[in-house]
């Protein structure tokens, strides 16, 4: 656990856009990057397709949503299986599940990977297998450093989000940064999470420059982790009225909403931004008065449909896959967030 000052990131990507939930992909002429993979697998499968589908924290529901929107993407196609595999955080599993995927024969491979770290070893595997893979979620790279085929969304740009909604939130408010702070709860050790939070930080601080101190919370991207390692923080800080919260995913923001309401913070005094809306929203749904007070919506249906539809595109009519293929994100509060589709577990 660290603290620091909120503070804007070398430069800011631009925010994608916040109308319906729709994916819009990169072309590899336009981007010019290029993709680990053996592109002569693609356009030389015409019977029944089988594509492995590889995650990381499978029982977290935007992978169950995910997983959801594979399967529809496939019913959708004919003729095509897909075989969800849970990898929980196991870097070592997700290897041994891609040399499974290799001995199945599947014709296929996204993976969710539990630690960027093992990108050079499983694209290595697949292309030694002649089997295309690509990464969903999570960025990953070759052995040279040439990315993978990616689908999921842009980190920065969806920190920068929650960051400037919980700008608004503190605004709104009237609160100062003398008798506030600002908790980041997250997996320190993942790339895709170190940028969302400091797309956050950076965009609260150039909404609110003399902002309050930023205390991040390491964590394993679980709500119960979240909610037990921001008790000592909260015991740290007895004299803050006021607490702005934010996180990796929604099971951090909820995890430290919980503990601060536990310990007898009122609702009104905490401004909780999640990423995800898919728990933020259970309070909202029971009607409850929270500390969870907007979410951004992020799709894992979409990003499901999107990535197997470009695997299938790729084995049956040779359509390279799209170098990067990047979903829109938009916030959702009490009042919207029905009407935007979130799916309330």
């Amino acid at each position: 656990m660290k603290q620091h000052a909120a503070r804007p990131t070398w430069f800011r990507l631009a925010a994608v856009g916040v109308t319906a939930l729709t994916i819009a992909a990169l072309a590899a002429c336009s981007s010019g990057q290029e993709t680990a993979g053996p592109a002569e697998s693609g356009g030389t499968k015409d019977g029944t397709l089988t594509i492995a589908l590889l995650q990381k924290q499978g029982d977290q529901q935007y992978f169950i949503d995910e997983a959801t929107g594979a399967k529809d993407a496939a019913k959708d196609a004919g003729d095509v299986t897909v075989n969800v595999v849970d990898l929980g955080t196991d870097a070592n599993k997700a290897i041994s599940e891609v040399e499974a995927a290799i001995a199945q024969q599947v014709d296929g491979i996204i993976i969710v990977v539990p630690d960027g770290k093992i990108g050079p070893q499983v694209i290595q595997l697949a292309n030694e297998a002649g089997i295309p893979i690509m990464a969903a979620d999570d960025p990953i790279e070759d052995a040279a450093g040439v990315a993978a085929a990616f689908t999921g969304f842009d980190g920065t740009s969806m920190g920068e989000k929650v960051g400037a909604e919980a700008a608004r939130l503190y605004q709104e408010a009237g609160w100062t940064a003398a008798d506030t702070r600002i908790l980041s709860a997250y997996r320190q050790d993942q790339p895709n999470c170190v940028e969302r939070v400091e797309g956050a930080a950076s965009a609260f601080a150039d909404a609110v420059p003399d902002g309050p101190e930023v205390i991040d919370i390491g964590t394993d991207n679980s709500a119960t982790d979240a909610q037990d390692k921001a008790g000592a923080v909260i015991t740290a800080n007895a004299g803050v009225k006021h607490w702005v919260v934010w996180g990796c995913n929604d099971e951090n923001e909820t995890g430290v909403v919980t503990a601060l309401q536990n310990s007898g913070v009122a609702s009104t005094d905490i401004a909780g931004v999640g990423l995800g809306a898919y728990l933020t929203c259970k309070d909202w749904n029971a009607g409850q008065e929270t500390g969870n007070k907007s979410a951004l919506f992020i799709s894992g249906v979409e990003v499901g449909k999107a990535a197997v539809g470009s695997m299938i595109a790729l084995l049956r009519d040779g359509t390279e896959l799209p170098p990067k293929t990047v979903a829109n994100t938009e916030i959702v509060d009490a009042s919207n967030w029905e009407a935007k589709g979130v799916v309330c577990t």
